[in-house]
């Protein structure tokens, strides 16, 4: 395991591999003695062709930057380089056609429509882009046989484990093949092998040299699927790890 700064890797990385790049990251909230500061002045690289897993305490910070990344919420401050385009200065349809586009996101909470079967629900990214609905439909089933859902693809939310609604939202995310990937706890409501069996497919996707992940997690079963372990405490970054390339990643969290 090797323990390095957590600042900027740009001079050690040609520009071309990175795929996310922050720079001093504030993020306020509410105002005056309201006022939470989420985020201070993080700074943070992703490099394309790898699994990032951001890890750290509840309340951290690593969904609001998250969230930043994924053009969800505005940063206060900082600068912010998504798949080389300045996300700070975009702003309404380009940013929406943007995140359409590029990245996918797995919700914490799922975010299913109650109304939509599984293939329904996975299929929305595509059907938003313009395509056919039976071609939608054909990708979406796909997607949902990768995570093991084959046999409940025409099942509702309601009709689902919390552990197969966590998969849908996977498959979700994955249908439209986004160039940079940001799940946010996609193994928490898994068991071992559901979790290994996403884990993989997530894996797959981050080690094409165009794409990127970014995997918030307190689960230390999937710390050997990172290429990189980003700590996070109080809204900074305190350590970034480099796992054995030996396979053997013994990790000990301190925050």
């Amino acid at each position: 395991m090797t323990v390095v700064s957590p600042s900027p890797i740009s001079d050690i990385h040609p520009p071309e591999v990175l795929a996310v790049a922050c720079r001093q990251i504030f993020k306020e909230f509410g105002t005056g003695e309201t006022k939470t500061i989420a985020l201070r002045g993080v700074d943070l690289d992703v490099l394309a062709g790898q699994m990032t897993l951001l890890v750290g305490q509840s309340g951290c910070g690593k969904t609001t930057l998250i969230s930043i990344v994924a053009g969800l919420l505005n940063a206060t401050s900082g600068s912010l380089t998504v798949l080389g385009e300045d996300l700070i200065g975009m702003s309404g349809s380009r940013l929406v056609q943007f995140r359409q586009k590029n990245i996918g996101f797995v919700f914490q909470q799922y975010n299913l429509l109650p109304t939509l079967t599984a293939v329904e629900n996975a299929a929305i990214p595509l059907i938003i882009a313009g395509m056919s609905r039976r071609k939608a439909f054909a990708e979406a089933k796909e997607i949902l046989a990768e995570v093991g859902l084959a046999q409940r693809k025409h099942l509702f939310p309601n009709q689902l484990s919390g552990g197969q609604q966590q998969r849908v939202a996977i498959a979700r995310a994955l249908v439209h093949e986004p160039r940079l990937l940001v799940c946010d706890e996609p193994t928490a409501a898994l068991d071992a092998q559901s979790g290994q069996t996403v884990m993989e497919l997530l894996r797959r996707v981050a080690l094409q040299p165009d794409r990127a992940v970014i995997v918030v997690t307190h689960d230390s079963r999937v710390f050997s699927f990172g290429d990189r372990i980003i700590h996070m405490d109080d809204g900074v970054v305190t350590k970034v790890e480099v796992p054995d390339p030996t396979g053997v990643r013994p990790l000990e969290i301190h925050h």
